[in-house]
């Protein structure tokens, strides 16, 4: 191994006449690695290369791609189905609170009425005076089915001057202008005390009136005479029904105990 007499100067390695002589390469810099390819191997895979980048692009255009028209038009169709089922909702909805506030402000406009006679009624008192122009004094009270005159200490509408007595007359008018409940009074003392009576009160809506009349029996009676029952009734029994835009309303009777006259004179 090394060089022949290599500790003297200008030592060379000795030449073995048994070794061939190797060719010379010529120096082609730093290349790649391996046999280089043919041209057709290249196209090949150049081509594939360029082929899965295009798919790879295609596969991105089909992920971020938008809708479709009928799609669009499908949705639309959806949204504006319930558009028209949310405003039906709210219209029924809008109508049937319509209704239930119609009805309530009839029942209350009833309830009102048939207290304010409750009211008047439950004052009556045993008045003896003239019903006309004769002297003659008689129990100022006459009761049928669809109509009332007595003296009361609660006047339905009172006047400016407190008087102690009204007569009152409260009826059910069918004729003439005056139809509905009708309630008439006149401040005692007075002569001709019903038949002169003015009207306080004229509520057209009221069709339905009715009034019974309890007896010493216990049983109900349709008209009160005091030529022979002479004295009031133990209690008087008020139905009212009517009519508000269109829908019928009625109340269940209401009973007024008398407090006073109602014992034999």
């Amino acid at each position: 191994m090394g060089a022949h007499r290599h500790r003297r100067a200008g030592a060379r390695p000795r030449a073995d006449p048994r070794d061939r002589e190797v060719a010379r390469l010529p120096d082609r810099r730093e290349g790649q690695l391996g046999r280089q390819a043919r041209r057709r191997d290249r196209q090949h895979a150049h081509g594939g290369r360029r082929a899965r980048v295009a798919g790879s692009a295609v596969a991105v255009r089909r992920d971020q791609r938008g809708f479709t028209l009928l799609e669009i038009l499908l949705a639309l169709a959806i949204v504006g189905a319930l558009v028209v089922i949310a405003f039906s909702t709210v219209r029924i909805a809008v109508a049937s609170w319509r209704q239930g506030e119609d009805r309530a402000e009839a029942y209350q406009h009833l309830r009102g009425v048939a207290l304010t006679l409750a009211r008047t009624v439950g004052g009556a008192y045993p008045y003896n005076a003239p019903r006309g122009d004769t002297p003659a004094a008689s129990l100022l009270f006459g009761g049928s089915a669809s109509s009332l005159e007595f003296v009361t200490q609660t006047a339905p509408f009172p006047g400016s001057v407190p008087i102690a007595f009204t007569a009152v007359v409260i009826e059910l008018g069918t004729t003439g202008e005056q139809r509905g409940l009708v309630i008439r009074q006149r401040l005692l003392p007075n002569r001709n005390p019903f038949t002169d009576a003015v009207v306080v009160f004229n509520d057209p809506t009221l069709t339905e009136l009715a009034f019974s009349y309890l007896d010493d029996s216990g049983a109900w009676q349709d008209t009160w005479d005091v030529e022979t029952q002479k004295r009031l009734p133990k209690a008087i029994r008020i139905a009212v029904g009517g009519t508000l835009n269109g829908r019928a309303q009625a109340l269940l009777p209401l009973t007024v105990p008398l407090r006073v006259g109602t014992e034999a004179q």
